[in-house]
């Protein structure tokens, strides 16, 4: 499989974003990739936390309470803060 099967995000939408950054110039086909990724990986992590959230209030789904607990609970996450 290609790298576009590896990125589950859309990499011309991750490309678009990029370069509405008026600092970037330039982004290659594996950078656009790796931040595809990184995103992906990024959501996966905040999304398992804040759902320990939504398990101890005995629901299956996250409200924003849950995300907010999950960026105050978790270090990596204080930039969020």
């Amino acid at each position: 499989p290609g790298p576009a099967r590896l990125a589950r995000l859309p990499l011309a939408r991750v490309k678009a974003l990029v370069k509405a950054d008026p600092d970037v110039t330039l982004a290659s086909q594996e950078a656009v990739f790796v931040l595809a990724r990184a995103t992906e990986l990024f959501v996966e992590t905040i999304a398992k936390d804040a759902y320990v959230y939504a398990q101890q209030g005995k629901r299956k789904t996250l409200q924003r309470k849950d995300l907010d607990n999950a960026i105050e609970a978790i270090d990596e996450f204080a930039f969020l803060e």
